[in-house]
């Protein structure tokens, strides 16, 4: 993400005329024809998704899962119209005894307790496949250090680099929720494009990785980020893809090659392009001339794998509303546009934030919502297994997932590159205090629940320490008919005091507690539960209250 100055270009090249979205794409597995990704029945698709990071850090796995569920984070990429998911990782998942941590087991990820970075990976690549999302993999530094300007260094060089992308590409050789792998994040200088140094030109190393993971499984996309510098003309880190016209990727099977750009705005890095006098005008030539090219004039489809912003500079507003356009609303053009995963899905990336707040529930509906007429809809549920020992399955519906947690996960780094840098993300299961007789993770604090226009609660007690708790509630309709929210109330026995909660709207006037529903989790089948949780306060044991559920 970070970046080096640049010189704005000119425009050249002339779109051309698109056809009407196809329906019910992305079977199988894709393949491109000219600017477009085709699926099994060569029908066009289109990648709107987000970058969900973290296994690219020192936490080993996807940030957030101190606080919810692997599962109810996906449930909800697919409710807001995210249809792919970037997963970032560094070779060190790949080293033996890697261990992923900051994870909350209590009420939620139990199935990876005690798994592997990759087994971890393997749970999420099968459940986003089993709902109808697919995924990229993203080979994104080469140590949880920090971003590197070529694919190797003097600590992982090639050979590791490409045996750990062959590692993947069999690992789901039969899995068709990964569509691709992205080869490297965000080559910069020194690396060229067309010099023929094979030490420094990024396009002949792409072709030698991209061979190497053809030759697993030859049914993948590659997926090739720019470099930073061409002819002397210097763009975002893996943004100028100018060189790729006259010196193409060439791989031993036709049709795999999906060209990434990286886009930003000011909140990561000042480009000369935004301070001149007919910004946001000049945005389009800008993109056309590092990018937009190769979708222009028919030579290859373009995903814009990352592009971001914090949206607090009007400049910022304009570049977002003017780069979506660009892009192409899906109406009307459908899989023929560009390709996108948006920058992020993790709240905790310094130069952007995310489509999440901070609490991990909450979405940025104003940075959602710029993003809308580019989403596109989700596909079948994927098919196959992956090698590592674990089966896709099927959907096994809405996730619950509440968290449990005490710890937001604060990051502990800078921003370098597109990574917030390592986050503690403390387990947040686990008592910092003295016990003061609550056992943690059983039934201990659990009321029973009643009854009141067709849904029932439970309160659970997850963990107690000197001077807190952190509590889950299970709302479960116990109607006959699909209930479309509800609320929870409860009165504390003593002085407890809730002081932040996730998955509900959560207020306390004196000791009488009101819990609502969000957007996203009112909806509950019949016999079907959903779950919030909460944080609080209390000098004694929390107790048992009597909560009382109202369905509407």
């Amino acid at each position: 993400m970070l970046a080096l100055l640049s010189i704005a270009g000119q425009s050249h090249a002339n779109a051309a005329a698109a056809p009407s979205a196809a329906a019910a794409a992305g079977s199988g597995y894709w393949h491109t024809s000219g600017r477009q990704i085709l699926d099994s029945n060569n029908q066009a698709v289109r990648i709107a998704g987000i970058n969900w990071f973290g296994f690219e850090t020192s936490n080993e796995v996807v940030h957030g899962l101190w606080s919810r569920d692997y599962k109810s984070m996906i449930d909800q990429m697919k409710q807001l119209g995210y249809n792919t998911i970037r997963l970032p990782y560094s070779d060190d998942i790949f080293k033996a005894g890697a261990t992923a941590n900051s994870i909350t087991f209590y009420n939620m990820n139990q199935d990876l307790q005690g798994l592997s970075p990759l087994q971890i990976m393997d749970k999420i690549v099968n459940y986003a496949g089993s709902v109808g999302l697919r995924v990229i993999l993203d080979r994104h530094r080469p140590d949880s250090s920090g971003q590197s300007a070529l694919w190797y260094t003097s600590s992982v060089p090639e050979s590791t680099w490409i045996a750990n992308l062959k590692a993947l590409a069999t690992r789901y050789q039969n899995n068709t929720a990964v569509v691709g792998i992205d080869l490297h994040n965000e080559p910069h200088d020194p690396a060229c494009w067309g010099c023929g140094d094979t030490t420094v030109d990024w396009r002949l190393a792409a072709e030698r990785a991209g061979n190497a993971i053809l030759g697993v499984n030859p049914n993948l996309l590659i997926f090739v980020e720019g470099i930073q510098t061409f002819n002397g003309v210097s763009g975002w880190w893996g943004g100028n893809l100018m060189g790729a016209g006259q010196y193409p990727v060439q791989l031993s099977v036709a049709n795999r090659v999906v060209y990434s750009a990286h886009d930003y705005a000011t909140s990561v890095a000042q480009q000369t392009w935004f301070t001149d006098p007919t910004f946001p005008a000049n945005m389009p030539s800008v993109w056309s001339k590092y990018w937009g090219y190769l979708f222009e004039q028919n030579i290859a489809p373009v995903w814009v794998g990352e592009f971001g912003t914090t949206l607090q500079s009007t400049i910022d507003q304009q570049w977002l509303k003017a780069l979506v356009s660009y892009l192409k609303p899906t109406s009307g053009n459908g899989g023929d546009s560009f390709s996108w995963t948006f920058w992020s899905w993790n709240p905790d990336s310094g130069d952007t934030g995310g489509i999440l707040k901070d609490d991990w529930q909450s979405v940025d509906t104003v940075k959602d919502g710029y993003l809308t007429s580019i989403k596109a809809p989700t596909f079948g549920g994927s098919t196959g297994t992956t090698n590592g020992g674990t089966s896709t399955g099927t959907s096994t519906g809405t996730s619950t997932g509440t968290s449990t947690g005490t710890s937001t996960g604060t990051s502990t780094g800078t921003s370098t590159g597109t990574s917030t840098g390592t986050s503690t993300g403390t387990s947040t299961g686990t008592s910092t205090g003295t016990s003061t007789g609550t056992s943690t993770g059983t039934s201990t604090g659990t009321t029973g629940g009643s009854t009141n226009k067709g849904c029932t609660a439970t309160l659970h007690v997850d963990n107690q320490w000197d001077t807190g708790f952190t509590a889950s509630v299970t709302v479960t309709n116990s109607g006959s008919a699909a209930i479309s929210g509800w609320t929870v109330t409860w009165t504390w026995p003593g002085n407890q005091q809730e002081t932040s909660g996730w998955s509900a709207t959560i207020t306390q006037s004196g000791a009488s507690v009101t819990a609502k529903n969000l957007s996203y989790n009112g909806t509950i089948a019949p016999a079907a539960s959903t779950s919030f949780g909460f944080q609080g306060t209390s000098s004694g044991a929390v107790g048992s209250p009597a909560l009382s559920c109202t369905a509407a």
